[in-house]
């Protein structure tokens, strides 16, 4: 439909050019090109006054719009999202053809486009002029020398997701209008392709973002950087460390609970040429003896009761990375012959599965047990030993690193603060020589905790720490500072009422309990009902 010199415009309008637009728009890739390609590319194409598109969205300016009076429903309504004109005279003006013009919205069900878009039947007038329905104010269908309007349903996978519509300024055949309905069935597809694309981009932009947060969190808390210490016991794992992780080896890494034994994992993976690659964490202690070889190998659906999918096991994660089998020691002796063959052979099968799989896993093991006397009483293999602890790497506890504490508690003072929002207070001399004259049964991990609980409790005061055993804490300890769990319960009891006490028992909001013990209200909620601990009347 171009434009003519004489007065009568003839129509060019045919199947091949409406497909050769309908390629150009299938190329883009943003909703808003998509949007603005379809309706810049008819009116160029053809002899159209006008071309628009409004997509279905929630109602938004209901108080604003002009047809506010006719709509029922104000959840949802068809927002104008792209125009293109072409304007014959200055006199119709510009309200007609902006896209923030009075039709902006339509109502669902009102007039004629608002019909459209719930039918899903499209539409061809050809008296524009005697149609008072299409625009309510001025005569720019007259001045403009409008002669036919073609409106059209946007249906994706039988869901309506808006109304393309054109007005013309010769009449549209039938053919014509066939024509356009296929564009825009066309032009649906592109428009609900553009959306998915942005939609995948939206999610991979905030899954690189999680990626980002979760690097720099297991960089705060596993990387060489956050093994902090200096004494000769320390540096002399950490020199084992460097020796064995440019190699495949396996590693056995041996010390007492809370020493970090998963930071000198984390350690040797990341200085490996494996790095690049996951590394997967089995807790051995915590698996039942039933679920090991699905936990280790993954298992098809229907193998078992309760495998009503197939899965993976941890040796297909860590594929060409570092599988980390804490507390290894924990493992059943007949498990252990099935882990002894895959880490000879390299190979597996899933249970309920005859394909026989591979794994280039290198191990790293942990354990706080001594494993000769488990192996003299029956419960590990001494070949499996041989196979685990072919490098071991003995972790000091801080018992043995006396002069680390100082630094170690910074460190910790530090991050305990950056994860409350609080200043960071200063360390004193008497908080060291508190620190180093308590014996730590906990290690390094009972070190965190302590500066922790610290400054929860000391939040707008001085700082001060709280040993078990101690006289601050009134509960009678064994001699070597263990906690039963009554005793244990108790402390949690205590540490919770007070927490409660200094925030005047508020629990939610920005200065309420739960904020500052980071936990969601509804948690510590329900840890006060199970603990018994109610409000004080009055």
């Amino acid at each position: 439909m171009n434009k003519e010199t004489d007065s009568q415009p003839h129509s060019t309008m045919n199947l091949e050019s409406l497909h050769a637009v309908a390629t150009m728009i299938a190329q883009q890739r943003e909703v808003k090109d998509v949007l603005n390609s379809i309706v810049d590319a008819m009116v160029k194409t053809y002899d159209l006054a006008l071309a628009r598109i409004w997509l279905k969205r929630p109602g938004d300016i209901c108080s604003n719009c002009f047809m506010n009076d006719q709509c029922s429903d104000r959840s949802t309504c068809l927002h104008l999202v792209a125009s293109a004109a072409d304007p014959q005279t200055e006199a119709s003006g510009t309200e007609w053809f902006q896209p923030d013009g009075f039709y902006r919205r339509f109502p669902l069900g009102i007039r004629r486009v608002g019909l459209i878009g719930v039918s899903g039947e499209p539409l061809k007038l050809s008296d524009t002029a005697g149609d008072k329905e299409w625009f309510a104010k001025g005569n720019w269908l007259q001045l403009e020398n409008v002669k036919s309007f073609a409106g059209f349903p946007l249906i994706f996978q039988q869901q309506i997701l808006g109304v393309l519509g054109v007005f013309s300024r010769i009449e549209i055949t039938d053919q014509e209008f066939a024509w356009l309905q296929a564009f825009a069935d066309n032009a649906a597809v592109a428009i609900a392709n553009a959306n998915a694309f942005e939609e995948i981009d939206a999610l991979r932009k905030k899954l690189e973002l999680e990626n980002d947060y979760l690097r720099n969190e297991i960089s705060s808390e596993f990387s060489p950087d956050g093994m902090v210490g200096t004494s000769p016991a320390f540096q002399k794992a950490l020199e084992q460390v460097s020796l064995v992780a440019e190699t495949d080896t396996n590693v056995l890494i041996l010390g007492e609970s809370g020493v970090g034994k998963e930071l000198i994992a984390r350690a040797v993976h990341d200085r490996s040429p494996r790095a690049g690659k996951p590394m997967i964490k089995v807790n051995c202690a915590s698996i039942p003896k039933e679920l090991f070889e699905s936990e280790f190998f993954g298992h098809v659906k229907g193998s078992f009761t309760g495998a009503i999918r197939d899965r993976a096991g941890r040796f297909e994660l860590a594929d060409g990375g570092t599988l980390f089998l804490d507390e290894v020691g924990e493992i059943p002796i007949d498990m252990q012959s099935k882990l002894l063959r895959v880490l000879q052979e390299g190979t597996y099968e899933r249970i309920g599965e005859e394909k026989t799989r591979t794994a280039d896993v290198r191990i790293v093991a942990a354990t706080n047990r001594d494993l000769p006397e488990e192996i003299e009483a029956k419960r590990f293999r001494q070949d499996l030993y041989y196979r685990l602890s072919v490098f071991p790497i003995n972790i000091p506890s801080l018992r043995e690193r006396e002069e680390d504490i100082p630094e170690l508690a910074a460190f910790f003072l530090e991050q305990s603060a950056r994860k409350l929002g609080i200043e960071t207070p200063p360390l004193k001399q008497r908080h060291i020589i508190e620190l180093q004259n308590y014996s730590w049964p906990g290690n390094i991990r009972e070190l965190q905790n302590v500066i922790e609980r610290a400054l929860i409790l000391s939040k707008n005061g001085p700082m001060e720490f709280h040993f078990p055993g101690a006289s601050n804490d009134s509960i009678n300890e064994p001699d070597d500072r263990l906690l039963s769990f009554d005793e244990l319960k108790e402390f949690e009891r205590r540490n919770v009422m007070a927490v409660l006490e200094k925030f005047n028992w508020k629990i939610s909001g920005n200065d309420g309990a739960a904020k500052f013990m980071n936990v969601p209200p509804a948690t510590l909620s329900s840890r006060m009902r199970a603990m018994g601990i109610e409000r004080p009347k009055g």
